[in-house]
């Protein structure tokens, strides 16, 4: 038996009683048909990398994501078009989802109140009194290769996430590569990116190698504090919004090269309810 990321006892299913469709899967469908290639602490090691291309869907997954994305590109114009005009509820609970959270959204801090008409946001980029209705949160109708019991969320906003008052010019080329990512929750320091040799072969369908990747040289003490101030907004909404008594997350927000939507802003979070 396997607990469904909402808490719910899910009975071994066999692939008999769990058809394919077309389409975002069902929480059935991955666990059965595209089963989870990582772990939990495979996971963290790969956000803490440096190289967030390491993060993967399953390659059949990923297969059916391309195809369904053509025909929604037919329909609507566009993925951001669909997003925006369609999936994405701004300010609002994510009612469309397959996949369920067990966050309720009446039970997390509120962000910030909502605009007057014509009203600017308190800050120019996202932070956690972004108000409300220029935020969509939303659990990836298309999550990467995570274990049942981790929630794959998405964080979509209309305002910036890298913004020119939080990125200082001398790490920005790092940045634009790198991307962003933090933990909240966690009982002990993040796995080091030392670890990842012991963690590749779980990438070795992808071709992955030390050699591919794609990370900047380890920082100095001042680039990585230039590198914490850029990301802070994010990781104080994280924990904000996934409380680190119940919660143990891994967020990060891709660079410009991994964006699969890039005009539209928006941070992962990986998320696991503690026992």
């Amino acid at each position: 038996m396997t607990n469904a990321p909402n808490g719910s006892p899910t009975t071994y299913l066999t692939a008999e009683q769990v058809p394919l469709r077309s389409g975002p899967p069902t929480f059935e469908e991955l666990l059965v048909h595209y089963p989870a290639k990582f772990t939990w602490e495979q996971l963290k090691t790969f956000v803490n990398s440096g190289d967030l291309g390491l993060l993967k869907r399953e390659r059949t997954l990923q297969k059916r994501y391309d195809a369904w994305a053509v025909g929604i590109a037919q329909k609507h114009g566009s993925m951001v078009n669909y997003l925006v005009n369609h999936r994405l509820r701004w300010g609002q609970p994510d009612t469309m989802s397959l996949l369920k959270s067990a966050l309720n959204d009446s039970q997390t801090n509120a962000s910030g109140d909502g605009l007057k008409s014509g009203e600017l946001p308190e800050t120019p980029y996202f932070a956690w009194e972004t108000p409300r209705e220029l935020i969509s949160i939303i659990q990836n109708d298309w999550p990467y290769s995570v274990p049942p019991d981790i929630e794959h969320s998405l964080i979509w906003t209309k305002v910036p996430i890298y913004h020119q008052d939080l990125i200082t010019d001398s790490i920005k080329p790092r940045i634009d590569q790198d991307g962003l990512w933090g933990f909240t929750g966690l009982d002990s320091p993040p796995p080091s990116p030392s670890n990842l040799p012991s963690c590749l072969p779980a990438l070795a369908e992808w071709g992955i190698t030390l050699d591919s990747m794609i990370k900047s040289e380890p920082p100095t003490e001042e680039e990585d504090a230039l590198i914490q101030k850029a990301g802070k907004e994010v990781h104080r909404y994280v924990k904000n919004r996934w409380a680190e008594s119940e919660w143990e997350t891994a967020w990060f927000v891709n660079p410009p090269r991994l964006q699969s939507v890039p005009g539209l802003a928006h941070i992962h979070v990986f998320a696991r309810r503690k026992l």
